[in-house]
């Protein structure tokens, strides 16, 4: 699910655009799938990813870039600023996490 870089981690997530509200649902293999609750047009479901994840991970929307699966369901995130450890606390706890035993 996530490897690391330099001060940064990449996440592998999986997305589900359309959906009736954003929130994590669990683990798709190695990625973490999320439901996104804005359709995939003009970028939105991106943008909304990313509004998403720093949110709950708390660290300022522009410490969170994708990197890849820009017009892909499947899709690669660097978050700069916090640990792994800190990543996944925060994504299990998040309110709308539907599975909090694979965050």
């Amino acid at each position: 699910m996530c490897r690391r870089t330099i001060r940064r981690y990449r996440n592998s997530y999986l997305c589900q655009p359309r959906a009736s509200k954003t929130e994590i649902i669990g683990l798709h293999g190695e990625a973490l799938k999320i439901r996104i609750a804005a359709p995939p047009v003009d970028g939105q479901a991106n943008a909304e990813l990313c509004r998403y994840l720093a949110r709950h991970v708390g660290v300022p929307q522009k410490d969170v870039q994708m990197k890849s699966g820009v017009s892909s369901r499947q899709k690669r995130v660097f978050i700069a600023g916090k640990t792994l450890a800190d990543i996944r606390a925060a994504l299990t706890k998040s309110p709308s996490t539907k599975n909090p035993e694979h965050p």
